[in-house]
């Protein structure tokens, strides 16, 4: 019987996989007695950037749901929105949240391993909290644990305060959607500041892009949603300014 990181080789070796077969390899080896918190250490270099992104947001969705409380179907279903798992997968996922809600180690445990298994700036930590963002939304209602949680997470992944507020006024539906907060520049910045600001960072929500740094073809529809609120924010602030 191979361990997880054994399991783990062999599943590289072999013919492509879907990302839900890959990650069905990973929870039967981990089913033999190793902690889910492992994995991270497995998909590190190089990372199979896909299976890790999913699996840190299961993961970690599944710590924020521990801070929340409960588990509502509206984030369920948000999760499924984000991922198209398919039917005959659903079992997988459940696996993957259900080791890490009962792991005994804690959401900056997990935090910090995605953190070092991706690296300093890498831009797909803000994609992760980006996801966890519309989970924790997704019933209608964020809560002040979840706001704690999430900033925490963005602290132990090195996101600036301005990413965190940014993504929080873009997805949060009671937050301040301030144009100069999602386009993380200061209010009355000069305009030609603003103008590069705003496309840095449609370039990279870019789908190509968003699809070159690892993520799944199903979640880079979060990057698409991105596109749209900068872009709305750009618009406005040019607005302001002329008026």
């Amino acid at each position: 019987m191979h361990s997880a990181a054994s399991q783990f080789k062999l599943m590289r070796m072999d013919k492509p996989l879907s990302i839900w077969s890959r990650i069905a390899a990973i929870i039967a080896a981990l089913a033999r007695g190793e902690g889910l918190s492992v994995v991270f250490d497995y998909l590190r270099a190089p990372p199979e950037r896909s299976v890790a992104f999913t699996i840190a947001v299961i993961a970690l969705g599944a710590k924020m749901a521990k801070a929340d409380g409960h588990v509502t179907r509206n984030e369920v279903e948000t999760f499924r929105r984000i991922f198209q798992i398919p039917r005959e997968e659903e079992e997988n996922a459940a696996r993957v949240f259900n080791l890490a809600r009962t792991d005994v180690a804690g959401f900056d445990a997990y935090a910090r391993k995605i953190a070092a298994m991706f690296g300093p700036g890498d831009p797909v930590l803000k994609d992760i909290l980006e996801g966890l963002f519309a989970i924790a939304v997704a019933d209608g209602d964020y809560h002040e644990a979840e706001d704690a949680f999430l900033l925490e997470v963005a602290r132990i992944f090195g996101l600036e305060q301005c990413c965190f507020r940014s993504i929080k006024a873009t997805l949060v539906p009671d937050a301040e959607p301030d144009p100069w907060t999602v386009l993380e520049v200061t209010p009355g910045a000069p305009l030609d500041q603003v103008r590069a600001a705003w496309r840095k960072a449609v370039r990279e929500a870019h789908p190509d892009r968003a699809i070159a740094r690892g993520l799944p073809e199903e979640a880079v529809k979060l990057a698409q949603e991105r596109t749209v609120a900068l872009n709305r924010a750009w618009a406005e602030i040019q607005a302001s300014t002329a008026a």
